[in-house]
């Protein structure tokens, strides 16, 4: 059954989130259609720029992308708190880069006296505004809709794009956020596209790469989305970043991805990366979880105390993913 989203996303559970969107109609996102023989490649770049512009209009951080054939990954932290510093005209200004609004937002931007029931007008659709600019289905709403109105005239069709309304996943901990993190990067290596992080063409792994090798990307020149940086030091205040360390998250993309290709023999060699030891989680199960994480768990990943809690707050019998978490969350309190 189809949970209202109102149930799925909530800030005071958590402000990070997972989401996913996939075509249908054998429809290709962004990769190349073998029956055709169509590459539509160049949407990938298109995508990006799409992402570029509404994370700096929304108050949502994008943390981690991987754009794929006939999906994309996006995690993502909303940051609601920031819209309540923000000016009227400031909210305005904002939303006019995605849409038109009334005229009487024109006429308030250029200067113009409005009316009475101009100025009314203009204070409900701020309100309305600075509400949905902090809000994850508009967000994805922007997003999706661009992407399909771009697929639907290039492919000269009309009708659905998207297989339904897009997939979200809350993470409730910091140990579910660096799993998912993970399995965004690693989408293209799990799947035999490429063979490490800096190959993995599209995706935050990369770019995060290349921006600490300071290398030119494969798509040098081209708008890139801004991605919510790392915390310097380990268990940092979040408001100050990502709460790893960036050198740390690397490498351990570095060993997972050396350990779930295809080709490899699937287990992590040596010594437990810093970030697992740190975060209590153990090795063979989030490589597990991050090789199989739609599998072990569905709407939500957190530690198996958050999900009892969650679920009882939200009057559901049980939450997916208990036993899976209680593996991966084994060394948490040990």
């Amino acid at each position: 059954m189809t949970r209202p989203r109102s149930s799925l996303v909530s800030v005071s559970d958590t402000p990070y989130y997972h989401c996913i969107g996939r075509c249908v109609r054998r429809a290709f996102l962004c990769g190349h259609d073998p029956i055709s023989g169509r590459s539509f490649d160049h949407r990938k770049q298109r995508i990006l720029e799409r992402l570029a512009l509404l994370t700096d209009v929304f108050v949502i951080d994008l943390c981690a992308y991987a754009l794929m054939s006939n999906h994309y990954h996006l995690v993502l932290r909303l940051a609601p708190e920031r819209a309540t510093q923000w000016t009227e005209r400031e909210v305005v200004e904002r939303w006019r880069r995605i849409y038109t609004g009334p005229p009487c937002a024109t006429n308030y931007l250029k200067g113009t006296a409005l009316t009475d029931s101009e100025s009314a007008l203009l204070a409900d659709c701020i309100a309305r505004w600075r509400s949905r600019l902090v809000d994850l289905g508009w967000f994805m709403r922007c997003l999706n809709e661009f992407i399909a109105r771009l697929a639907n005239k290039e492919d000269g069709c009309t009708g659905r794009f998207w297989e339904g309304r897009f997939k979200s996943q809350a993470l409730l901990d910091e140990q579910a956020l660096l799993t998912v993190m993970a399995y965004v990067d690693l989408n293209l290596v799990r799947a035999g596209i490429a063979d490490s992080i800096q190959s993995s063409d599209f995706t935050s792994g990369q770019q995060r790469l290349q921006d600490v090798i300071d290398a030119p990307a494969p798509n040098a020149g081209h708008i890139k989305p801004a991605l919510r940086p790392f915390a310097q030091v380990m268990r940092q205040d979040e408001d100050d970043g990502l709460p790893f360390n960036l050198q740390d998250y690397l490498d351990l993309l570095d060993t997972s991805g050396r350990a779930i290709h295809p080709s490899k023999r699937g287990s992590i060699p040596g010594s437990t990366p810093r970030l697992l030891a740190s975060l209590g989680l153990a090795p063979d199960e989030w490589l597990k979880s991050v090789a199989e994480l739609h599998a072990r768990f569905r709407l939500f990943l957190g530690a198996p105390s958050r999900l009892t809690i969650l679920a009882e707050r939200r009057g559901w019998r049980w939450i997916r993913g208990q036993t899976a978490a209680r593996r991966l969350y084994a060394r948490v309190n040990e």
